[in-house]
């Protein structure tokens, strides 16, 4: 389940509400936005001599998004800082007030950075309900690759930390992969799940859910070192 991707479904002049994803606790309320932009793609400056004869003519151009513009990057977005009580004056991490966990940075032009797989956008009229941590960064993580892939043709990637740190790699096989499962054999009742996720369907003799078919490889201190 891909749910709410903030490309197609952030509009201008509607009020939204933004939740910290790890404790449901309230970051912006009513936020209303005049312009809703998709960033260019995050490598697009080291493409642009690819396109020009001469020194690239941006180099010194930044886009620092106003009180009331919303940008759209890959993963993440921006927003116009103003006073806001939950920046970290110690460094440039963003917390929840709540449970301290961090949302995103803070950049120049007091602009901040949140991450998609930390921040929940709903419509303000729109009732909000938890999510399972494993099971909302699964979805996002998988909605990435599937845009990002679609659009880029992009097929390989590296998922880091907030301190640079790659953790996995990733190489993406098919985005259009349906898993089926037939419950009728009590000698394969053994359920495959991602993450401990418990939001697949529980009734009927067969159960079938999207899944996206990756490679990976583990980047952890005991192996894998280069």
């Amino acid at each position: 389940d891909l749910g709410f991707t903030l490309r197609e479904s952030m509009k201008p002049q509607k009020n939204y509400v933004f939740y910290c994803q790890s404790c449901g606790d309230i970051i912006e309320k009513d936020r209303k936005f005049l312009r809703v932009l998709p960033l260019p793609s995050e490598n697009w400056s080291s493409l642009v001599e690819e396109w020009c004869c001469h020194p690239n003519p941006f180099a010194r151009s930044t886009l620092h998004p106003q009180h009331d513009d919303c940008f759209l990057g890959d993963t993440f977005f921006l927003l116009n800082s103003g006073n806001e009580s939950h920046k970290s004056k110690e460094n440039t991490r963003v917390i929840c007030k709540r449970c301290k966990k961090m949302l995103g940075e803070t950049v120049p032009a007091d602009t901040i950075k949140y991450y998609v797989t930390e921040v929940i956008i709903r419509p303000s009229e729109a009732s909000f309900s938890p999510t399972p941590r494993s099971q909302f960064v699964q979805s996002m993580v998988a909605q990435c690759l599937v845009e990002l892939s679609s659009a880029k043709s992009t097929f390989r990637f590296t998922i880091k930390g907030d301190n640079g740190k790659i953790y996995i790699l990733i190489w993406l096989l098919n985005s259009d992969t349906l898993l089926v499962e037939s419950l009728g054999s009590s000698s394969s009742h053994s359920v495959f799940t991602l993450f401990g996720d418990t939001s697949m369907p529980s009734s009927g003799p067969v159960r079938t859910w999207n899944a996206v078919k990756v490679l990976y490889q583990s980047c952890i201190k005991s192996r894998n070192k280069e």
